[in-house]
Parts: structure tokens; sequence; C-alpha cells
């Protein structure tokens, strides 16, 4: 058979995958949502997936109580397109206390070895596979995919959502020395043994690659998260979930995903002082929410919401007529919110605080959706949520725009396929 043949036969041909991610349905994280929408359309194209992840603990970082059968809390089920096997998380309900959650994190990334080991093996005779895609965070997952790989005899295909651990030590969640050394030669490690390398935006692979020797920069590849435009759909902004959140037909601006250090949620409540006619939103949940509660006890005007089940996501989305993206200075550089796309599919503004010349801000720009501010600046956000609102019309094209952009560019089927490309690419060493 020729070169040329090989190759044709190897694109052609179904691909046998096994994905070690922290999440996956119907856990409510964003990366889980990422990884699960990756898998279903992975499936649509005829590949075969075996799935190794956590039973479903995101809401209330606690295995929730229909998942809780077993003593070691594992259970594989089969699937049209291959399996998932969930593994008990080792997750604590103290979201600040980070030992214990790295704790957690190590255990889970140590079992996961094992299951990832078996999973899609039959009579014990199918040790290969065409690739290991592990996911991160957590960055542990990275030796347990290398691992897994040399076990199936595959290659390593290592996703990067954040870049770890630059975000947590640039927010202070991590100041030990000793551990920021251990994170940082995990870290390095990690890419070193990966094959591929895949990063959200031109900014992370940046990052990624000036941590590897000259010869393994080509291994970085920029494959960007997408949007289910199916499934986030633009609605009426009288939602129920105005009704449940008690907000009449105010103008709302809302805050919708992880409640933790990495965002300036503070700047949300400057705004609300500012601006006593509009309801603001805080949906979601994380270490940072009680002292956020507590700061926002005297504003009448500042409502928290809880995570809502997927199905509910556009009618969540929908209620706000901003939506506001908050990260903290340095971060941009190492994060790529993957709610932004969550909310230009609802068909809303977004009004962004974050590093410039970063990701968002040329999303944001490029779709002319909205304004992006420096972070860290209340007077900026308050100045660009007052021209804004000055503005309905102004507001309900932003989102018009908005949904435009990501209908052309966001594709699932596409960033599926570009996964698929990858690793096809390793199999012929190019």
């Amino acid at each position: 058979m020729s070169k040329r043949q090989n190759f044709e036969q190897v694109a052609n041909s179904p691909l046998k995958l096994v994905v070690l991610c922290p999440h996956f349905e119907p856990d409510t994280a964003p990366t889980g949502v990422v990884m699960t929408t990756i898998v279903h359309e992975l499936a649509k194209l005829g590949h075969e997936i075996h799935v190794v992840t956590a039973l479903p603990w995101y809401r209330e970082h606690r295995v929730e109580s229909d998942w809780t059968q077993t003593t070691w809390r594992t259970r594989t089920t089969s699937t049209s397109w291959g399996s998932v096997t969930r593994l008990n998380p080792f997750a604590g309900d103290d979201k600040k206390n980070l030992w214990r959650r790295a704790l957690g994190f190590i255990g889970f990334s140590v079992i996961s070895i094992f299951a990832g080991l078996q999973a899609g093996r039959v009579h014990g005779d199918q040790r290969r596979v065409d690739a290991v895609i592990a996911m991160s965070p957590p960055l542990t997952l990275g030796l347990s995919g290398w691992l897994i790989a040399k076990g199936r005899r595959a290659p390593l295909i290592f996703n990067i959502q954040d870049v770890f651990p630059d975000a947590a030590i640039e927010t202070g969640a991590i100041t030990n020395a000793t551990v920021i050394k251990v994170s940082r030669w995990l870290e390095k490690i990690s890419y070193r043994l990966s094959n591929i390398v895949t990063v959200l935006s031109d900014d992370l692979r940046d990052n990624v690659v000036a941590k590897l020797p000259l010869a393994q920069a080509s291994k970085v590849v920029v494959i960007p998260n997408f949007v289910d435009t199916e499934v986030i759909r633009p609605l009426d902004r009288m939602t129920k979930y105005r009704d449940d959140l008690g907000i009449d037909d105010r103008p709302v601006v809302m805050y919708a995903g992880n409640v933790g250090f990495s965002q300036s949620l503070n700047l949300l409540l400057d705004a609300a002082r500012e601006f006593p006619d509009v309801a603001f939103v805080v949906n979601g949940s994380g270490a940072a929410r009680s002292a956020l509660e507590a700061e926002a006890t005297n504003l009448a005007n500042v409502v928290f919401g809880d995570y809502q089940p997927i199905e509910r996501l556009s009618e969540v989305l929908a209620t706000a007529d901003i939506h506001a993206v908050l990260l903290k200075r340095g971060l941009g550089k190492v994060s790529v919110p993957s709610k932004t796309y969550s909310v230009m599919a609802a068909g809303r503004a977004v009004v962004a605080a974050i590093d410039p010349g970063t990701e968002v801000t040329r999303l944001i720009d490029g779709a002319k959706c909205g304004c992006t501010v420096p972070p860290d600046d209340s007077a900026a956000l308050i100045e660009a949520l007052r021209t804004m609102l000055a503005d309905f019309s102004e507001i309900r094209q932003m989102g018009e725009r908005a949904r435009q952009f990501v209908e052309q560019v966001a594709s699932p089927k596409s960033v599926a396929q570009q996964y698929v490309t990858a690793i096809q690419d390793v199999s012929q060493g190019r």
C-alpha cells in the first residue's frame, strides 16, 4: 500500500478515542458542557468514544444524591457511540479549601488511570486506541492522560481550557512557593509529554509555547471553543426566570458563571450602587459567593440566583439585557471565558472588563456586540453601562449582531472536525 493510500485509509476510518475530563453531562460545569458537545459531535462524525469522568458534583461540590449508589461510586454506562465511566471525584463541600480540592483532583486523577486503561476494551483484546484526549484543569489529568496513552499505544491530545497555575497565582489563590514550583513543573512536563496541546486562543498559545522548547512549539494548536446555536437561542427578555427571581421588566445586567476569585465581581456591586433602577443578577455559585452576598446585603437591586438545569440555559441568558464578563487584571491571557460564546448565541449584548488586546476583546470588537473596558476599573465599567443603557435599541442590535457572529464562526461540527484533523496529523507524523 502506498503512503498516499495509507493516509486516505486513516483519514476515512472511524477513530476510537478515550476522553478524560472532570465533568460530563448531566454535570453543569461549563467545561463539562464543552466536552459533552465535542463528544456528541465526534459521535455524529461516526467515531467511537469512551469517556472517563467524575460523577456529577459541580453544583454543590458534592456528588449529587441520585449518583451515590455504590461504595466507590463507580459506574460505566454503554451508549450508542461508546461508553461513559463515572468515578468518585473525592469532592469536598468547602470550596475555599484549596488543599482539600487539590487532594480530590489527585485522587480522581489516579483512579482515572485505571479506568482509562480499561475503557472500551472488549474481552481484553483491544488495548490500542487512536488517541487519548485529556482536559485541563485539573492539571493532574495531563500525567493521567499520558499514562493512559502509553498503555493504549496512542498519542495524547492535551486540551487546555485555562492555563494553570498562572490564573491561580495571578488571583493569589496559590501563594505557597513549594506548591507553585511543583505546579510549574507539572505544567511543563505535561506539555512536553503531550503529542498535541490544544488551546482556545492565540493568547493562550503564546503562553504555552513560551514554556516549551522551540522545537516543540508546533505541537500547540488553537482550537476555539464553540457554542451550540441549536440549544442556545434568543428568547424574549420577559422570561419565567425573571418571575423566579422576583424581577419585573426593569433592565437587567447579569453575571452568569462561576463566582470565584478570578472575577472582579465587586465591579458589579459598584455599578449597582450607581444604577438603582437596574437589576443586577449574579447567577451561579463558587468560593467567592458568600463574601459577595454579604457585601451586597444593603443593595436591594442585586439578586443572586443558582445554577439551573441545562434545559433552562437559553431562558436564563435571555433574562438579561446585558451580560458582564469580568476578569481580574492579568487573567485575560490565561483564561478565555467560554460563557462569552453562550451569551452571544443567546442574542445578548456584552460588557467586558478584561485585559485589552486579548481574545474576548477581539471577539466583542469583531462582532460589534458590546463594550470592553480595562479590568478592575469600576469607573470605566459604570460609564460603559451608562452609554449602553441609554439606548435600548442599540442593545438589541448588539445582541442581533452577536447571534449572527457565532452562527458564522463557532459551529460545534467544525470544532470537532479540527480535533479529528489534529489526531490524523499526529497519526501521520505531520
